[in-house]
């Protein structure tokens, strides 16, 4: 019996290194025998390549599609968080009083600019195409175990049971499914009588 992705919405957000790296010792899934990583100008596509032969080279694999950004990261941001660092340097040369060293301060903050992987979106922004989904869906969490940040939420049927799916900031967290009766579908019957309603006259 085959598994399937119903729903799936996802916010993560991975530093470009981070998904080149992760694939260099990847525990992929036995039906896929390799991650292909594709870039277009701004636009991330990781393919999957079928491990056995009974798919067809004309049949689009599952991909997980990204897009890429560039966030400027500070490298001193436990020092920024201090609250009592306000007005003051650490540097060696001992403290530095005043709004005009606090200035010079933050104008020599040390950064850099790093390009992040963003999968965001629902399934069929995120992930495409139906042969070998759900081994790429194991895929997309998998990374998302590794985020810095975002949320991954899903339901999936797996041998024919339905399975709730969160990761947030990546760690699993406790998921279920809710079914909630559609108000659409109620009957008259079921809802208030006006007509011969005794409380209005």
């Amino acid at each position: 019996m085959t598994s399937h992705v119903y729903t799936l919405h996802s916010t993560l957000e991975l530093p470009l290194e981070d998904v080149h790296s992760h694939f260099e010792s990847a525990d992929l899934p036995v039906e896929i025998d390799e991650v292909e990583i594709t870039r277009r100008n701004n636009t991330l596509i990781l393919s999957a390549v079928a491990a056995e032969d009974n798919i067809s080279k004309y049949t689009p694999t599952a991909q997980l599609k990204a897009s890429v950004s560039e966030n400027r990261v500070y490298l001193d941001e436990e020092e920024e968080e201090d609250p009592d660092s306000f007005g003051t340097s650490t540097s060696p040369s001992g403290p530095q009083w005043g709004a005009f060293g606090q200035q010079e301060e933050e104008e020599e903050r040390p950064s850099e600019l790093v390009e992040y992987a963003c999968f965001k979106g629902d399934r069929e922004t995120v992930l495409q195409n139906t042969a070998l989904q759900y081994p790429m869906f194991e895929v997309l969490c998998d990374l998302a175990r590794n985020a810095e940040k975002g949320n991954l939420t899903a339901i999936t049927a797996v041998n024919g049971q339905l399975e709730a799916t969160r990761i947030v900031d990546g760690e699993d967290r406790p998921a279920t499914i809710e079914v909630r009766e559609d108000p659409h579908d109620s009957s008259a019957s079921n809802g208030v009588d006006w007509r011969n309603n005794e409380f209005i006259s």
